[in-house]
């Protein structure tokens, strides 16, 4: 359908899913990297990679160079944070590079774009109650700075589909799977947990969803998406014990891990952000994701099934395969 596709982000966990997608067509990748990224020289064979940076006009000048109706471009790229105050940054790459990528996609007037938004974008419901696409996306609706700045941005991108760009939203909730190695906070339980260096986990859940179903689910929404509609792109709910048995099953393992009540986690998650911040650890036990752990997770993904057959591979299958790259690259 397209003849070229741009992928910003395409260094991250997400956006190598994509990729890795994306070269099944054989058709030509453009892929958008920050400058000195370690990560990019893991690419696929065959990508052109572009540095550059979402929020420098200059490197989306070279990017989106030539780029037309037949371009189609996937936005990946972003700052996904859990710290209580995660500074301006986070509104400067996901507001203002999504403004900037928008901006670029209008003038070369391209064919197509799929903007990775986030389930925490969409306001929250009563638990019980599923939560779909159709909202109104505002900082003021919903908690955290990541959440209101992929609003923000969301709302953006909607707003051009309603200037007559053929923009498409997904959704994804929880992100996990094989191939992090950024390690994010389910990849970085499960290596403490392989390790025997997790005795204490936490009561709670989310919606969790394969990177790769994400991927494909992406990729055919840039084909079968309606311009101006968004897609939850979901998993199932489960809880943190449910993903470390899965862990325990797949590997065969025999270990015991208690679970601390959410109440007592909320108490203890602000004394243990700012230890992590002093000793410049990576953030994951915050106020702000226990809060996600006590949400409601219940998401409605059926638009996607609708409009491009979308259908996620089950928990126990993306903790196995998880759990197994870890050990075959000797992450664990």
């Amino acid at each position: 359908m397209f003849h070229t596709y741009l992928v910003t982000g395409a260094s991250g966990f997400l956006g190598r899913a994509v990729l890795a997608e994306l070269k099944k067509k054989g058709v030509p990748i453009r892929a958008l990297v920050m400058e000195n990224d370690p990560l990019a020289a893991g690419l696929p064979e065959g990508v052109s990679v572009f540095y550059g940076d979402v929020c420098d006009d200059a490197s989306l000048e070279r990017f989106f160079s030539g780029a037309d109706n037949g371009t189609c471009v996937i936005h990946c790229a972003g700052i996904v944070s859990v710290a209580s105050r995660p500074g301006e940054r986070i509104y400067q790459v996901n507001v203002g590079g999504t403004n900037n990528i928008l901006r670029h996609c209008e003038r070369a007037r391209v064919g197509k774009l799929v903007y990775v938004s986030s389930v925490h974008a969409i306001p929250e419901k009563p638990k019980g109650t599923e939560i779909t696409e159709d909202a109104v996306f505002s900082p003021d609706a919903v908690r955290g700075d990541y959440a209101k700045s992929k609003a923000i941005a969301t709302a953006l991108v909607f707003e051009a589909a309603g200037r007559g760009l053929n923009a498409s939203v997904v959704f994804p909730s929880g992100i996990i799977g094989p191939g992090d190695v950024g390690k994010g906070s389910i990849t970085n339980m499960l290596l403490s947990f392989l390790a025997g260096k997790l005795p204490v986990a936490v009561k709670g859940g989310y919606d969790f969803v394969d990177v790769r179903d994400v991927a494909a689910g992406i990729v055919a929404c840039a084909e079968q998406g309606q311009q101006g509609h968004g897609y939850i792109l979901s998993g199932e709910y489960a809880a943190i014990r449910d993903i470390l048995n899965a862990a325990k099953d797949a590997l065969g393992l025999k270990r015991a891990v208690s679970y601390l009540p959410i109440c007592f986690a909320k108490m203890v998650a602000p004394f243990y952000e700012r230890k992590s911040l002093r000793k410049k650890q990576t953030l994951y036990f915050t106020p702000y994701a226990i809060a996600v752990l006590d949400s409601n997770g219940r998401f409605d993904r059926s638009a996607a099934a609708a409009a491009f057959g979308y259908s996620p591979r089950s928990l126990q299958n993306s903790v196995r395969d998880t759990v197994i790259w870890l050990k075959k690259t000797g992450r664990s």
